[in-house]
């Protein structure tokens, strides 16, 4: 059985349900005061998927919008639209005024699950439920357990990301199950993900990198995950030297403030084995005072867009002497290469369009061809046309 093969009929609550086939009393998720093994984090997204069809009106297809922080409920909420048949739409919660009604009105939300203090912002005629800490919230509902049959295809869009709205409006990319189950085999294989792992998810959840770079291929794998609030930086030595993480993303700017905080040369941190960083280029200085202090450290570069999961290509821990400013290898269900203007490959050291074919890629470039074109120079520049893998 080729990789692909094993992947291609998967939904994306289908691999977590199989998780808590394997280990359902295991340890799948931590969030404050609150633990959920396998088994129980199953159960919930049934619920929740009931939750969303029978209680809240929804049909299959319709949008649901999550305005809210990292909690263990944004999680289920996510993983219930999933089994429900629903596409989710993560909202930076940041995002006010305009910008807001934008991806609102442009998703056509039939509902928006929202933390209470970010409730009041969403514009007059979108349906809002308070996700969590709220009488009658979503999660609250979640203590009278129903069961609920899956109910969508591989080829059902699950998610709609918005890109960041750099050069124009933010547009949704449609992201079905089949292509986010080929980008968590391309992360737990180019990554190293493993379940005896022990992963702090400390980035926002509606960023596609933590949400489903790490957080979704690591339930995947059945490993015991951490989601905290932020990435305060005294919380996640606290883990570390518990022994209850092991493995951190996030971007230079995060890993700067860590290796800069006072208590950096104080804390025990040997057990962090697994560093990964994405969005710019790690500062050598600062890669070289990580490593001085913890040697058998592991670093990881990330690199990738919205449209295709997002991990396009990794620079694993042996690949970074010599090449810091590279972006690495493409991971295993993507193709890449660079052309000039006429779509011709270009030798090595020449500036160009990196072009990528995999079916990680959304579905509407092969309708729309150059609809979802950005143009970059190599190495390392933006990634460039996505070309759909017939």
């Amino acid at each position: 059985m080729t990789a692909v093969t094993a992947v291609r009929h998967h939904t994306v609550d289908g691999l977590v349900r199989a998780a808590a086939r394997r280990h359902p009393d295991r340890t799948a998720l931590r969030y404050r005061q609150w633990t959920w093994t396998y088994g129980e984090l199953d159960a919930a997204v049934s619920t929740g998927a009931a939750v969303l069809r029978e209680r809240y009106g929804l049909a299959a297809g319709d949008r649901v919008a999550a305005f809210a922080h990292n909690s263990d409920a944004y999680l289920i909420a996510f993983l219930a639209c999933a089994r429900a048949g629903l596409t989710h739409v993560p909202v930076n919660q940041n995002l006010t005024g305009e910008d807001l009604a934008h991806i609102l009105g442009d998703c056509a939300s039939a509902l928006v699950l929202a933390d209470p203090g970010l409730a009041d912002r969403v514009p007059a005629g979108h349906p809002v439920r308070a996700l969590r800490d709220a009488p009658g919230s979503f999660l609250a509902e979640l203590a009278d357990p129903r069961p609920h049959e899956a109910s969508a295809d591989p080829d059902a869009v699950v998610q709609l990301l918005y890109t960041s709205g750099t050069t124009a409006l933010p547009k949704g990319a449609m992201m079905t199950h089949r292509a986010l189950a080929h980008e968590y085999e391309s992360a737990i294989a180019a990554l190293d993900l493993a379940e005896g792992d022990r992963p702090v998810h400390s980035l926002p959840l509606y960023h596609s990198a933590q949400m489903h770079v790490f957080l979704l291929p690591y339930l995947a794998v059945g490993a015991d995950n951490t989601v905290l609030d932020g990435p305060a930086a005294e919380e996640i030595f606290d883990l570390v030297e518990a022994g209850r993480a092991d493995s951190l993303f996030a971007p230079p700017t995060v890993w700067i403030a860590l290796a800069g905080h006072p208590q950096f040369g104080q804390r025990e941190l040997g057990a962090l084995r697994k560093a990964y960083y994405g969005a710019s280029v790690m500062p050598v200085p600062v890669l070289e005072r990580l490593r001085g202090r913890l040697p058998e450290l592991g670093f990881y570069n990330c690199f990738g867009q919205s449209e295709i999961g997002p991990l396009a290509t990794v620079l694993g821990p042996d690949e970074h002497e010599g090449r810091m400013e590279s972006c690495g290898r493409p991971v295993l269900h993507v193709e890449a290469k660079v052309v000039d203007e006429d779509g011709a490959e270009v030798p090595d050291g020449t500036a160009g369009e990196v072009v990528y074919r995999s079916p990680q890629l959304v579905p509407i470039a092969a309708a729309v061809p150059g609809l979802l074109e950005r143009r970059g120079s190599h190495p390392p520049g933006l990634p460039g046309r996505l070309v759909p893998l017939r």
